[in-house]
């Protein structure tokens, strides 16, 4: 026990690498047997799930990286399609079909596309909660043979991600794998519940020590849960950092313990579903419970109120499931304008965006609406670089202009960075029309200048309100405008 105390208390001091929190943006890579079906419904966001009152909500998960569970009901939104579509062929045979979508894979172009987004590094699940490996693993599964693939995608995808200039990292789903536990998971009990033990804790602990051993991941990702014992896993994640020292690990790492063995009481259950329940809707959606340790935390398709002590990143997709669902459209997808916003939102409030690509599984390419979301980050991040890039929250991350404007707040060496939401969007169109912004919080000093990040100057002056900036209409109308502010300081502070 005193080894295990000695473990976690050296685990806690470590800190975050400056290349993790300079990061700001990354790519999730969802892409699974479940994305040949490629169907969830629609209708309900996750966040909106677990505030539920209805039976078995998780049978409606928008996932569809959540197929397999989803069809262990019978009366599912993905059994009922299942059936129409195709009959009584199990869940396992999707993966030939997956693999063979493999021949028009190319690596080097996912990694390119990556890139140009301004992402700095990528995580690839490599065993979601099917259990299916994307890897050639010495550690086959047990319970359903030949259940991983033969070509190495993890390995390839690693090199092409780094010779991009990128950090590689995996997911690994620890607290889940369907082939080694039939249990439908319909509630947040179940989920507590379904944490498979047996010969599954070792299974799961070979399996990430080989992923650490040959792929060296920069990120470490677990999700759900851990199935083995703090004193096991403590050590697990020593040998980690005795491999990838400036690794990371996210904050799904909880480990199994005998009263988690309590869930199979049916009362338990619903004294964790009531719990669950109204922790969501405080939250407003999922926030991971807090585990012993980690380095950061990763709220799923919800955003902190505030700036945060803890380092974190949001994970998102980019409609409402991670893999690939087909019955996605238009409606179904962040826009432009909600996508940057919330990146610079992240940003201002010290997080990082793991965005999320679920490429097709039928020919391994990437959906044109997820395509052109990329590319909008790509020239966002292209454009305000420093404002986002490498920066750190300033003292407040967000506000609203005296005119009414949204505005975050970032701050990099002695630089503040004002983004505005929607400026050229407000007030009737004029060939040499100019508008103002009064910052309330900001205060100039004798050195105080500001200018656009293209090196333009803004005329400036100091208003009873605030920090008023002048500036002319011609900003594009598609991003936040940017003001660079030199030399100020946070009204009512000291010089």
């Amino acid at each position: 026990m005193s080894a295990t105390r000695d473990s976690l208390r050296n685990l806690r001091k470590r800190r975050i690498p400056a290349w993790w929190q300079d990061a700001k943006l990354g790519i999730f890579i969802h892409w699974t047997p479940a994305a040949v079906p490629a169907f969830a419904p629609v209708e309900d966001e996750i966040g909106d799930l677990l505030q539920s009152d209805q039976v078995n909500p998780l049978q409606y998960v928008p996932y569809t990286e959540w197929y397999e569970n989803s069809l262990r009901f019978p009366d599912s939104p993905v059994s009922r399609h299942h059936r129409q579509t195709y009959g009584d062929r199990p869940y396992t045979e999707f993966a030939r079909d997956w693999e063979a979508g493999l021949e028009h894979w190319d690596p080097a172009e996912w990694a390119a596309q990556f890139r140009e987004t301004g992402a700095r590094y990528v995580v690839l699940v490599a065993k979601h909660s099917d259990g299916y490996c994307l890897w050639p693993t010495s550690h086959p599964n047990p319970i359903r043979p030949n259940w991983h693939c033969e070509r190495d995608v993890v390995g390839e995808l690693a090199e092409a991600v780094r010779s991009a200039g990128m950090r590689f990292g995996l997911y690994y789903s620890g607290g889940f794998d369907w082939s080694f536990d039939s249990t439908p998971v319909g509630t947040m009990g179940d989920v507590a519940n379904s944490v498979p033990q047996g010969e599954y804790p070792a299974y799961a602990d070979a399996q990430v020590r080989e992923l650490i051993d040959r792929y060296q991941p920069s990120v470490l990702w677990n999700d759900i849960a851990w199935p083995g014992d703090r004193a096991h896993l403590w050590q697990l994640l020593e040998q980690y950092y005795r491999v990838v020292p400036d690794g990371v690990i996210n904050d799904r790492w909880i480990p199994w313990s005998p009263l988690m063995g309590l869930t199979k009481f049916a009362g338990i259950r619903r004294l964790i579903e009531s719990g669950s329940r109204k922790q969501a809707r405080k939250d407003g959606g999922l926030i991971p419970p807090k585990p012993p340790f980690c380095d950061y935390r990763t709220p799923e398709y919800v955003v902190f109120d505030q700036i945060q002590s803890k380092p974190w990143e949001l994970v998102r997709g980019m409609d409402r499931s991670f893999g690939h669902n087909e019955q996605s459209t238009q409606e179904h997808f962040v826009t432009q304008d909600e996508l940057l916003w919330q990146f610079t939102d992240v940003v201002a409030k010290g997080g990082n965006l793991l965005l999320n690509v679920g490429p097709r599984g039928v020919d391994a390419q990437i959906p044109p609406l997820q395509i052109e979301r990329l590319s909008w980050l790509g020239e966002y991040v292209s454009a305000q670089n420093s404002a986002l890039i490498g920066t750190r929250p300033w003292i407040l991350a967000a506000s609203m202009s005296t005119e009414g404007f949204e505005v975050r707040y970032t701050s990099a060496g002695g630089t503040v960075y004002a983004l505005v939401r929607g400026v050229t969007a407000a007030g009737p169109p004029a060939k040499e029309s100019s508008r103002t912004i009064t910052l309330a919080e900001v205060q100039a000093t004798p050195g105080t200048r500001v200018e656009l990040l293209n090196g333009d100057a803004v005329s400036w002056t100091e208003a009873p309100d605030g920090l008023r900036l002048e500036f002319s209409d011609t900003l594009s109308p598609d991003q936040p405008v940017v003001f660079a502010l030199h030399n100020v300081q946070a009204r009512g502070s000291q010089d």
